[in-house]
C-alpha cells in the first residue's frame, strides 16, 4: 500500500477519534497520563484560561513505559511541565499509580475521595486519537459525573515528532479503534457507532501491517 494510501485512511480514523466538544468551566481538570507531555500543556493551557482551579495528573508507568524514556510517573513528568507553564503548585493533585484509563478513572476517584473534593464537572484532557475512547470508558465508570473532552489541537499529519513516529502513531489509532468496537461487551466502555466507512479503513490499515496494538496482538 502507498504511503499515501496509509494516510488517507488513517485520517478517516483520525477524525473519527474526534469529539470536538465546546469547552466550559468546570470544577477539575484531568489528565490522563501518556507517553506525550503535550497533554500537560492543554491541561495547563486551561487552567490558566481560567476553566478550573485544579489540575489532577494521573498516571504512573503505563503499559508503553518503555517507549519513552521518562524514569518518574507519567504525572510527575506532567506536573513538571506545567509548573514550568505557570501553573502554581497548590493547583496540582497527583495520582502515579495508574497504568491504563481504567485505573486512571478508579484511581483518582480514590484520590479524591481521600482529599475530600468531590467536583460536579470535569475537564478531560487526552491524546486526540484517544478523545472518544476517554468519552466511552469515562462514561462506562463513572457515569455519574458530568464531563467534557479535550485535546490539545493539531492536524494529524502534523502529530508525529521525534518521540513519536508516524507508524507508532497509525498502530495506536488502529488499536484504539479496535477496542472501541470491542470493549463495550467487556464492560469497559459504553457503546459507540463506528460508521462503515471508518471501520474498514482500520481493516485495511491491519491488513497492511498496522497491527501493533492489536487487543492480543
Amino acid at each position: 500500500m502507498q504511503i499515501d494510501e496509509v494516510r488517507s485512511l488513517a485520517q478517516k480514523i483520525w477524525d473519527y477519534h474526534l469529539m470536538h466538544q465546546e469547552m466550559d468551566k468546570a470544577d477539575v481538570i484531568f489528565a490522563l497520563g501518556s507517553h506525550d507531555i503535550r497533554v500537560a500543556e492543554r491541561a495547563a493551557e486551561l487552567y490558566l484560561q481560567g476553566y478550573a482551579p485544579l489540575i489532577v495528573f494521573s498516571g504512573g508507568f503505563g503499559v508503553r513505559a518503555s517507549e519513552n524514556d521518562w524514569t518518574r510517573p507519567e504525572a510527575a513528568v506532567f506536573a513538571e511541565r506545567a509548573r514550568e507553564i505557570g501553573v502554581p503548585e497548590e493547583a496540582l493533585l497527583l495520582e502515579e499509580q495508574s497504568s491504563n484509563t481504567g485505573e486512571n478513572i478508579l484511581f483518582t476517584q480514590q484520590l479524591l475521595q481521600e482529599k475530600g473534593i468531590s467536583p460536579k464537572k470535569m475537564i478531560l484532557v487526552q491524546k486526540p486519537y484517544m478523545e472518544r475512547r476517554t468519552f466511552a470508558t469515562f462514561s462506562k465508570q463513572w457515569p455519574e459525573m458530568d464531563f467534557l473532552v479535550t485535546s490539545f489541537a493539531i492536524e494529524f499529519r502534523q502529530y508525529p515528532n521525534e518521540k513519536i513516529s508516524e507508524e507508532r502513531l497509525i498502530n495506536a489509532m488502529v488499536g484504539d479503534l479496535q477496542r472501541i468496537k470491542e470493549y463495550p461487551a467487556k464492560g469497559f466502555q459504553i457503546s459507540q457507532d463506528i460508521p462503515e466507512d471508518v471501520w474498514e479503513a482500520c481493516e485495511a490499515l491491519i491488513t497492511a501491517g498496522y497491527n501493533k496494538r492489536l487487543i492480543n496482538e
